[in-house]
């Protein structure tokens, strides 16, 4: 009896080990998002990016504790201490913290659409009601405590459940189209298009970028294996999924843009995010391939946002987290098949209609919000305010304040 409590508590510690290590890598993401945003936008602006991501992981905290992980689980963390340890050394809350991780994505991947021009406390608004509503209520509808409601539909009219392994949609997709309607009904940066002419503006930073790149795309891989959630299916493939994915878009950006940097360490996280869905059931030369194609939308949909619809999304968060984490839901039906090397267990139309489901979810959602505040409260900045940078207007302070010293 006693070395089974033995060897039931090891194993409830290494699962609480393993989450918990999986969830610090992902929260090091949050400091990719924030470099690869600082190096993006212009000096004026970069004070303003790293307190934006800061301010909405803290929110996000609170809010998902609270309100979003109760949504999504059924599980409540207002009770006592010894509840909270239960007989698992306390793997719920630690399961917490891992997907708040994933929840503080959305709002940190809306940040690069609407930044230089976004006021700050009606944004950390809209990501707390995000993270504490409408994340949650998605990810119960695919892998929380609601999955069989929309689940067995799928699987009714498509023949398989919707398969997101580590987010592809249920995180990806869903951030970069919540980010949309707040790019639209925000409007272009002040000179960003004048009349019919497109007035580009350049990246601050390279290095930031490149270091905001690398930050993710190593955390990345807790992002993706310790999906597993619990140690004894931890997966090789998936690790090795995700390798071949982010070079596949690397590769592919550095011929598609002719070795332009931003594209460059964007494709990595091309690859990255589309591979998430099917990381777990599709071949490594899948992977790749799935990697390569995220790259070739994100380097041509990034002009097509840019230079044909106009729409000044300044990281481009709509094609690379929107659009490319919807083809990562719809590669997992694709490349997860049987015939093609996969694992099988999914079906092209279940994984296109969880991919539908998400988009509209997310619109509908980003519209109503941002609808909402930018008719109350507003939501963009004043020209002056604009034109002087977020970085003096909101926090009284430049990034480099020695500039300013005489």
């Amino acid at each position: 009896m006693n070395e089974v409590s033995t060897a039931t508590t090891l194993a409830n510690s290494g699962d609480v080990l393993f989450l918990m290590l999986g969830a610090v890598m992902v929260f090091a993401m949050h400091a990719g998002f924030a470099f690869l945003e600082v190096g993006t936008v212009r000096k004026k602006n970069q004070v303003n990016a790293f307190v934006k991501i800061l301010t909405d992981w803290s929110v996000s905290t609170v809010v998902y504790f609270l309100i979003g992980f109760p949504i999504a689980y059924g599980i409540s963390f207002l009770k006592p201490v010894k509840e909270l340890l239960g007989n698992n050394q306390g793997y719920d809350i630690t399961h917490f913290f891992f997907l708040l991780c994933f929840a503080a994505c959305i709002p940190a991947i809306i940040s690069g659409g609407i930044a230089e021009r976004a006021k700050f406390w009606p944004q950390v608004t809209a990501g707390a009601l995000f993270a504490a509503f409408s994340y949650p209520i998605f990810e119960s509808l695919i892998w929380g405590k609601n999955a069989s409601l929309l689940q067995d539909i799928f699987k009714q009219v498509g023949g398989a459940e919707f398969h997101d392994y580590a987010g592809s949609v249920v995180v990806h997709s869903i951030g970069g189209w919540l980010a949309l309607p707040a790019v639209l009904i925000l409007g272009p940066r002040m000179g960003r298009y004048l009349g019919k002419k497109s007035h580009p503006i350049p990246v601050s930073n390279i290095p930031f970028l490149a270091l905001g790149s690398w930050i993710l795309a190593i955390g990345w891989f807790g992002f993706n294996v310790m999906s597993a959630g619990h140690l004894e299916k931890i997966s090789g493939l998936v690790a090795v999924n995700s390798l071949l994915a982010m070079v596949g878009g690397v590769l592919a950006a550095l011929v598609a843009s002719k070795n332009d940097p931003g594209f460059v360490h964007n494709g990595a996280l091309a690859g990255l995010i589309a591979v998430c869905a099917g990381s777990d059931i599709m071949h490594p030369l899948a992977a790749f391939a799935t990697g390569a194609i995220a790259s070739l939308i994100f380097v041509y949909g990034f002009h097509i946002e840019q230079e044909k619809l106009k729409i000044d999304d300044v990281l481009g968060v709509w094609p690379l987290h929107g659009v490319i984490g919807s083809w990562g839901g719809v590669a997992a039906g694709i490349f997860g098949q049987e015939a093609l090397g996969g694992l099988g267990g999914v079906t092209f139309l279940s994984q296109l209609m969880g991919t539908a489901a998400a988009i509209v979810f997310a619109l509908v959602n980003g519209f109503l919000v941002y609808g909402i505040l930018a008719k109350t409260v507003g939501i963009r900045l004043d020209p002056e305010a604009e034109f002087a940078g977020a970085d003096i207007s909101i926090h009284n302070i430049g990034a480099y304040p020695e500039d300013h010293i005489r």
